[in-house]
């Protein structure tokens, strides 16, 4: 039976024992009704399981003893930064979500020429939040012990001005000079995916993409939207040079 798998934003080590957070608490206690002496998995994403047990449930404390610690091998050799047009409400939501478990590593929400979704900067920061915990919760899920970094919304260009140097940096065009056929990349090596919002990117994006040394990928005869387009060319580098091998 596969255990229910929390995440918890504190150090974690065997043989110590904590109460959890009110959500976590809320999850396992009310959601789930697990009981004292039930077990559970804690993760905090430093790479482990941690294997605990409930020591004592009450109605404003659920406290966990942490019995053992277990390293994780599930991510993937490709080091991929998703550089994603923010989309609206629940595509925004769904991308992060399967990025997540398609095994990216760091997510950096854009905005840019034709974006719809404008985010003021309270709005941004409750957004932010949200982006987080739904990755949080999409590696619970998936098993994975390494959260995404979610960066906080920024402009295009101020992203490009930002990005770490090297890699391989692609941005998904039906033009492009580049396929999946004639790719050719290395097991450990980090890549950049740049996915327009839903109104596309403008020529001055392209531009700028372009000025900062990303490359036209062919993703295929059909046009997709941003919800698929990403997902789609994250799977396809995952199963030619990562794990879905």
């Amino acid at each position: 039976m596969r255990l229910t798998r929390v995440h918890v934003d504190a150090p974690l080590h065997p043989g110590s024992d904590l109460a959890l957070p009110d959500a976590a608490s809320a999850h396992l206690g009310r959601v789930l009704r697990l009981g004292v002496g039930d077990a559970c998995v804690l993760f905090n994403g430093d790479g482990h399981d941690y294997a605990a047990r409930i020591v004592a449930l009450g109605k404003r404390e659920l406290r966990v003893a942490i019995d053992s610690a277990a390293a994780l091998t599930n991510e993937s050799p490709l080091r991929m930064t998703l550089l994603q047009g923010i989309a609206r409400g629940e595509k925004m939501d769904l991308i992060l979500q399967k990025a997540t478990e398609l095994g990216v590593t760091e997510i950096r929400p854009l905005s840019s020429q034709r974006s719809e979704v404008k985010l003021d900067a309270a709005r941004a920061e409750k957004r932010l939040a949200h982006w987080r915990s739904v990755v949080v919760s999409a590696c619970e899920q998936s098993g994975r012990a390494r959260v995404p970094q979610v960066l906080p919304p920024q402009t295009l260009a101020a992203a490009l001005t930002e990005l770490p140097g090297g890699g391989l940096r692609l941005i998904l065009d039906p033009a492009g000079d580049l396929a999946f056929s004639t790719l050719a990349i290395a097991p450990d090596a980090a890549v950049r995916l740049a996915v327009g919002p839903e109104g596309g990117w403008s020529p001055l994006d392209r531009e700028q993409l372009q000025a900062a040394g990303f490359q036209g990928l062919r993703l295929g005869p059909r046009i997709l939207r941003t919800e698929t387009a990403g997902l789609a060319a994250i799977a396809a580098l995952q199963a030619g040079f990562g794990d879905l091998g």
